[in-house]
């Protein structure tokens, strides 16, 4: 890709940097015609990534702004207290427009806001840094870029603002720039920049020389202006400036900035974070011994009046006190009241971060927590975090630690200028806040609660989106992941069991999609035996750690699952490739395939897994056991490769890969499971491959790409397996360097974009599902029920024609789905348990869908109504699913609820229900109990042959509790997820089984499993 140059000129000593225009709403140039989209965030309520800095207009009210160091910067809403986004314009090729390193909102005009971006200053950023300006709060901009790079995802992020405004004559900016690069200044609104020569310390700190992220220089820390020396009509005089030099740190000039001179007296040792100037001129400066956000180990807190030019040692917790393992980052003046500030703890980490509050500028000071008696704490706040529950990381800590916790990373908060209440402050994972701060001042307790709305900052990794059960299941940096039931819904929890800092990778069986499995980086130190695998057998809603791992890996890498969930096939991140077929138990090497392969299974053929690696496709036909060395030539040896294969069509493969440094880059197509590849002439680029709904009368599914077409970046859709392309986003919507993208394989048209600090996207058509939206129907319109019939349900076929069904009712009654019916995809089942309540006669169901009129569905109950069998036997009732309904697999896998319907509490220790099967080759079995409501340890089982074999069963296995597992109140009810194999990992046959159920997708009524209390039969028919 060709860039223009910055122009440069040496003029006076001083560097200028000249600006251009980039207002991201360029008219695009592509031949690829379009598709109307809309884009909206998937919710997670939090953020979930770090926030270094919140920033205040000084003149007007509710004017605020965040910035984040990967994800962009973002606009207060006080009409619904959200965050609205401001760089999502920034594309591919721009990307680190993405790391904000300062943000500036003018005083004097409030439209004009000012970022300094660029992500990093080492070699992992190509480009340099620029400043971008606007004039209408950040909806639109124009940039200027800089001659050296900008670090917003650089050690010290949270130091500042290193990018402010003149607030009596508004035409003049100052940055301070990082890498050595000194002081500079704008007098045209940031248009163009000169380098200020006069100012004598570019800063020396480094945090770490011998690692190329921590190796550079941090630079300049943050500017502040004195307004009082200054006039509408004259430049502010007096300037202060923190460096990051643990020897001179504080500069003042006193002539607009054409001087300076470190300040007598001021403290060393320490690195200046955030200088503030209260309007009774003081200037508060908080010390720390690093830069942050995640080191400090020591620090101070320090007034300097600059009438008098003394400086006080202030700090909450002294230095030299044993008590003070941190530094001091975040720090705010009450703006309506000067002598009152907060300051915030950095990095102390345990047990948990602390603010502290002074009324009288620094002399006292309040935490917001203290020791009650070790290990009691005594909190004044509340913290709610019900906009996103996860924020408890799955942890419950024993005290004095708490979950969740005040925060950490905390380098920046800030007071309302406009109401003392009204608090901010960012952390590693969320921003906070309260509307009754001062309550602290009272004895009373102050209220804190997410304040994130809108703020989506994280780093996908991976997404899946099975045809049944939750539409999306993530695998996240940092928050280890989220199962989205909703997708405008702030999950409960994230991926836990384990809960990995950052989920790398994620799949789940095409034919079995219950099963999951997803791999990242266990934390050893913390549980010696901790895996680095995990598997679920209900689409994500529950995990369990695998009982083995290849020998010595630290995990990470990818995953894949075999079709029918029989096979897993990991490629760590540091040990090669491994196979195995024993449902994580045991694990080999794969033979013929390179490490750190990139790989996917087929969606039909269980057996066949297809990798990537320099430039080479190597398939596997035995499970991952050996791979094979395709003849296909001409695919890219570097840069990005993301490979998959079709649902639902075996063999059929896709490559999307290249690099920006030359060679080979497009998009390549095979149908003969890698043995040929083609490359699509029409894709000029390509980095990432999916796969969603078929468009209607078609039978292809329709493809998703993040690639280039005729010189335009974008997103695009094929429905014609890559004849033809729409792109599917315009100029506004790029989301800088995306992360991945797949389709929905239930909703036509509907992609989920993964981003890299901008979280999660989805996409849909404007008008929905289908081109344009039929009225939807079933078959057949009428059904007949009751003993002159054998049919014990009666099944409707839907014809949805781009609608769903929102529900089915009977008159103003709405049916339980689950319970009077089961849906999966376009049939629907209504129960003997519904339909045996049915009077004698006709009655009527509407099923009622997104858009048009209802179908109406007769049914007519002739003579006495067969009763449910099997139910009203006993005080227990049964529910279950099957979490793997292939007809062979080497496990059979339950999810079990029983219930408690009597009115008398029953233990549990007298409990036992079966489950019946036919064994396919007598064998030894193994039990395993992956997850249960009252403890797995309480869950024991025994395998049974029947002395005379029955249709559908010769064995079953009877599942009891432990006497630990305590009684059943009436109403009450205990679940359990399990999984039975046989010693080889032979295979069972399941479709003869006598308690299978291949429909059943959620837990419902399961009269073919028995429960028994004390040896007497309670609920179920037995064989």
């Amino acid at each position: 890709m060709i860039k223009a140059k910055s122009r440069l000129r040496i003029a006076c000593l001083a560097l200028v940097v000249a600006g251009a225009s980039w207002t991201g709403m360029t008219a695009p140039t592509h031949a690829a015609p379009s598709d109307d989209y809309t884009w909206k965030s998937v919710v997670t309520g939090g953020g979930g990534g770090f926030v270094p800095g919140i920033i205040f207009n000084e003149t007007e009210k509710d004017l605020i702004y965040a910035r984040t160091d990967i994800g962009g910067a973002y606009r207060w809403n006080p009409a619904n207290e959200s965050w609205i986004p401001l760089t999502d314009s920034v594309g591919w090729e721009d990307w680190n427009k993405n790391g904000v390193d300062a943000l500036a909102t003018d005083p004097v005009e409030p439209n004009r806001v000012y970022i300094a971006t660029g992500t990093y200053t080492n070699s992992w950023d190509k480009h340099d840094g620029q400043i971008m300006r606007s004039t209408d709060k950040g909806n639109t901009w124009q940039t200027t870029k800089l001659p050296f790079k900008v670090g917003g995802n650089m050690p010290g992020r949270s130091m500042g603002e290193r990018l402010a405004i003149d607030p009596n004559k508004n035409n003049i900016l100052f940055f301070g720039a990082r890498s050595g690069n000194g002081l500079w200044r704008s007098s045209d609104f940031g248009a163009t920049w000169s380098k200020v020569s006069s100012f004598p310390n570019p800063g020396t700190y480094v945090q770490d020389p011998s690692n190329e992220y921590t190796s550079d220089i941090v630079g300049l820390a943050w500017i502040t202006f004195d307004k009082k020396t200054g006039s509408s009509s004259k430049a502010t005089q007096t300037i202060y400036v923190g460096v990051a030099d643990k020897k001179q740190s504080v500069y003042r000039s006193t002539d607009g900035g054409t001087t300076w001179s470190a300040i007598a007296g001021q403290p060393t040792g320490y690195l200046p974070h955030h200088g503030v100037l209260s309007s009774d001129d003081n200037l508060y400066i908080s010390y720390s011994d690093g830069a942050g956000p995640y080191d400090g180990t020591k620090g101070e807190l320090w007034k300097l009046n600059t009438a008098s030019g003394q400086w006080t040692n202030i700090s909450p917790v002294a230095s030299s006190s044993a008590d003070n393992h941190f530094g001091y980052g975040g720090l705010t003046v009450d703006a309506q009241k000067p002598g009152t500030l907060l300051v915030a703890t950095l990095n102390a980490w345990w047990p948990d971060e602390t603010i502290y509050r002074s009324t009288d500028s620094g002399a006292t000071w309040s935490p917001i927590w203290e020791f009650d008696g070790y290990p009691t704490r005594k909190l004044k706040y509340n913290l709610d975090i019900s906009a996103a529950p996860w924020l408890t990381f799955n942890t419950n800590p024993a005290p004095p630690e708490v979950s969740p916790k005040l925060g950490w990373m905390i380098g920046d908060l800030e007071i309302d200028p406009f109401n003392s209440d009204h608090m901010l402050y960012g952390t590693g994972a969320t921003i906070y806040g309260s509307n009754n701060l001062t309550n602290w001042d009272k004895g009373g307790k102050l209220d804190i609660s997410v304040a994130a709305k809108g703020v989506e900052e994280t780093a996908i990794l991976d997404l899946v989106s099975p045809p049944t059960g939750a539409p999306l299941v993530s695998a996240v940096g940092d928050v280890s992941g989220f199962r989205h039931d909703d997708l405008f819904k702030a999950p409960a929890k994230m991926l836990d069991n384990p809960t990995f800092t950052s989920s790398e990778s994620i799949d789940y069986a095409e034919l079995n999609p219950s099963f999951m499995a997803r791999v990242g980086k266990a934390d050893y130190k913390k549980d010696p035996n901790a895996k680095s695998i995990g598997l679920s057998n209900d689409g994500g809603a529950n995990w369990y750690k695998a009982n083995s791992e290849p020998s010595g890996t630290v995990g990470g890498g990818s995953i894949a699952v075999a079709a029918n969930g029989n096979g897993l096939l990991w490629s760590t991140s540091d040990k090669g490739v491994f196979y195995s077929k024993t449902g994580g138990n045991s694990w080999t090497a794969s033979t013929g395939i390179p490490a750190n392969a990139k790989i996917a299974s087929d969606r039909v053929n269980p057996n066949k897994y297809y990798a990537f690696s320099a430039g080479r496709i190597y398939v596997s036909v035995d499970g991952g056991a050996s791979f094979t060395a395709s003849t296909t030539t001409g695919l890219p040896s570097a840069g990005n490769a993301d490979i998959g294969a079709v649902r639902g069509v075996e063999g059929d493969v896709w490559f999307a890969g290249g690099s920006e440094d030359g060679g080979p880059y497009g998009l390549w197509h095979s149908k003969d499971s890698g043995v040929t590849f083609t490359k699509l002439e029409n894709v000029q680029e390509a980095d990432f491959v999916g796969f969603g709904k078929a468009a209607p009368n078609r039978t292809n599914a329709a493809v998703f790409i993040v690639g280039k077409m005729d010189g335009t970046r974008g997103f695009y859709r094929s429905d014609d397996a890559g004849a033809n392309w729409v792109r599917i986003n315009d100029d506004k919507h790029q989301y800088a360097r995306v992360t991945t993208i797949i389709g929905d394989p239930r909703v036509y048209g509907r992609a989920y974009l993964g981003t890299n600090g901008r979280g999660i996207l989805v996409a849909d058509r404007v008008g929905g599902d289908q081109p344009s939206t039929g009225q939807a129907s079933i078959t057949p319109t009428a059904a007949t029920y009751g003993m002159d019939h054998s049919n014990s349900y009666i099944t409707v076929k839907l014809t949805l024609n781009g609608n769903t069904l929102d529900a089915i009712k009977q008159g103003s009654i709405t049916l339980s789905k689950g319970e009077d019916y089961t849906v999966n995809e376009d049939t629907v089942v209504l129960t003997n348990k519904y339909l045996s309540k049915l009077p004698k006669g006709e009655t009527t169901l509407n099923f009622h869908f997104s858009t048009g009129n209802d179908a109406l569905f007769t049914i007519t109950v002739k003579g006495d109504t067969p009763s449910e069998p099997g139910t009203g036997e006993g005080v227990l009732k049964v529910q279950s699913f099957n979490g793997n309904v292939s007809a062979t697999s080497n496990m059979i896998s339950s999810k079990f609820k029983i219930t408690n319907t009597g009115s008398s509490p029953v233990s549990l220790a007298d409990v036992t229900l079966r489950y019946y099967y036919t064994i396919n080759g007598e064998k030894s079995q193994n039990f395993f109990t992956d997850w249960s409501s009252i403890g797995t340890e309480n869950v024991i089982a025994n395998f049974r042959t029947l002395t005379n074999a029955k249709p559908g069963a010769d064995s079953y296995v009877e599942i009891g509790f432990k006497s630990a597992a305590s009684s059943l109140e009436p109403g009450q009810s205990v679940e359990l997820q399990t999984r039975i194999s046989k010693a080889d990992w032979s295979s069972y046959t399941q479709t003869d089984d006598y308690s299978f159920n291949p429909t059943a997708s959620s837990l419902q009524d399961s009269t073919k499993i028995t429960a028994y209390l004390s040896g007497i039969k309670q609920w179920g028919i037995e064989p």
